[in-house]
Formats: structure tokens, C-alpha cells, sequence
């Protein structure tokens, strides 16, 4: 399965120990499917992005995921991650 990332703008003030927060990361983790299974997320306060990381057939598998979760949930783009590079590699 290859690796995507998506990226959302959600602003500078996200607070993601509120209930509502809670609930939209557990909805999105109850509707990964075979297709599209979410791996983790950064989210960068100064730039107000947060960046998830999927594994997923393609990107149409993560949108599907969204619709079913979050349908008003932001989405700027998501795009195939083409290279990664750990940098334990090299030591």
C-alpha cells in the first residue's frame, strides 16, 4: 500500500484535547477501511497545518474516509509521498 499525506489548515488556536477534537480523530479512525488506514499527524501551530499521514490505495480511499467522518473536515490536498528518508540510515 503506498503512503499518502494530507494536508489541513485549520488556523493558529486548534486545541485538540476538546471533546470535539476527541470525537473527530476517533469518527476518522473508526472509518478507516482496507483502503485508507490512518498512521499518525503533525500539526504546526505557527503555520496552523496539520499534516496525516495514510496508508492508502489512493487518494480518492482517504477522501471516502472524510465523508464518511467529517465531511466539513478541511482538506487543502492529498498527495503521494514519494520518497522516505529516516535519518538512522545513516549512521
Amino acid at each position: 500500500m503506498a503512503k499518502y499525506l494530507a494536508v489541513h489548515t485549520l488556523g493558529k488556536e486548534v486545541d485538540f484535547s476538546t471533546p470535539d477534537s476527541l470525537a473527530l480523530s476517533k469518527a476518522v479512525k473508526a472509518n478507516c477501511t482496507l483502503d485508507a488506514y490512518w498512521v499518525k499527524s503533525w500539526y504546526i501551530r505557527e503555520t496552523g497545518i496539520l499534516y496525516c499521514e495514510w496508508d492508502a490505495k489512493d487518494a480518492d480511499s482517504v477522501r471516502r474516509v472524510f465523508a464518511k467522518a467529517a465531511p466539513d473536515f478541511p482538506i487543502d490536498r492529498i498527495n503521494p509521498i514519494e520518497l522516505t528518508v529516516h535519518g538512522e540510515e545513516f549512521r
